[in-house]
């Protein structure tokens, strides 16, 4: 039996209606799967802390709670993390698997968990680019980096490539929490992801300030030191010498005194006694350089176990007995 005319349009609009939404499903395919992942997710407080504290958008906020992130001490994190890289691990993301953060417990490097959970952030954000985007985002990245001047950033580009780490997918991570400005594409790239994203660059700056701030000022003690060292030694030097003349002219005076010079003695004592003071002042300033050479070593010897300590704090790796060790 023929169809009616009505029926077959209204087959027609139910076969468009069809295509289009398979067609939609298709386009939001990941939204849908994001969605059905997350449909029960709750972050804890802390992850929930951390988005909020690096102004996450509900863009990246997704890529993040995607990978169940975790802030874990030291031997968790350890284990969850253990790549045998040179370079100090703060984080680890682990495609389909998660995002894994160590604790850092020194309040000195406060800012240092929430740089680690954008940078690891991105490194997912970074595997969910589509292919004509992500060839895009390369050629940005490569071009800002290949005019970038800042030293600590191409020394630690330069670690990772040492290490054969994708460097492009480091960069993204990188330069989005570190640096401070970037090209207007990039800035507007990384809005997709932050909505205050120098926020982060601050807490990244805040942190690497106590390094910073400790490394100068052991490079200044040190110099201080040489130089106090060096004057130690010249005024060592003639010091000696001087003891040599003084002692040399008082066997002489022994001598005169002894064979009944006494007019050619006393005529030579004035000189001897003007001897002494200069030599006593001299010695003085010595003793006084060498207090104030145990003084800055002290300090400079504050100072290194401070930074010593930072270093620790930012060191993930462990011995058999869980026992922290120095990774720098």
């Amino acid at each position: 039996m023929a169809l009616s005319r009505k029926t077959k349009i209204f087959q027609t609009t139910l076969s468009g209606i069809f295509i289009t939404i398979a067609a939609l499903a298709i386009f939001q395919r990941q939204n849908i799967q994001d969605w059905w992942v997350l449909r029960s997710y709750q972050p804890s407080a802390s992850i929930s802390q951390l988005a909020q504290d690096t102004t996450m958008t509900d863009k990246s906020k997704r890529a993040f709670y995607l990978n169940d992130p975790k802030v874990q001490e030291k031997a968790a994190f350890y284990e969850s993390c253990k790549f045998g890289e040179n370079t100090i691990v703060l984080g680890c993301y682990i495609k389909n698997e998660g995002i894994y953060l160590l604790k850092v417990n020194d309040p000195r490097l406060a800012g240092v968990e929430q740089v680690t959970a954008a940078h690891e952030m991105l490194h997912a954000a970074y595997d969910r680019l589509g292919t004509s985007e992500k060839v895009d985002v390369d050629n940005q990245l490569n071009d800002f980096y290949n005019n970038l001047k800042d030293a600590e950033i191409r020394s630690k580009i330069e670690l990772y490539r040492k290490n054969g780490a994708d460097i492009t997918n480091e960069l993204h991570s990188i330069l989005g929490t570190e640096v401070e400005t970037l090209s207007p594409a990039l800035e507007k790239y990384y809005s997709k992801y932050f909505t205050q994203r120098k926020k982060v660059v601050a807490y990244a700056l805040q942190y690497e300030a106590e390094f910073i701030s400790r490394k100068n000022k052991l490079i200044e003690l040190d110099a201080n030191l040489k130089s106090i060292e060096k004057q130690i030694v010249a005024n060592n030097i003639e010091l000696e010498q001087l003891q040599k003349s003084i002692n040399a002219e008082s066997d002489r005076l022994d001598r005169l005194r002894r064979s009944g010079q006494i007019e050619e003695f006393n005529n030579a004592v004035p000189a001897y006694n003007s001897r002494i003071p200069g030599f006593r002042a001299l010695y003085a300033q010595t003793e006084n350089l060498v207090a104030q050479y145990k003084q800055v070593l002290d300090e400079r010897n504050k100072i290194a176990i401070e930074a010593q300590e930072l270093n620790k704090a930012l060191d993930s790796s462990i011995q058999p007995s869980t026992d922290p060790i120095q990774n720098l």
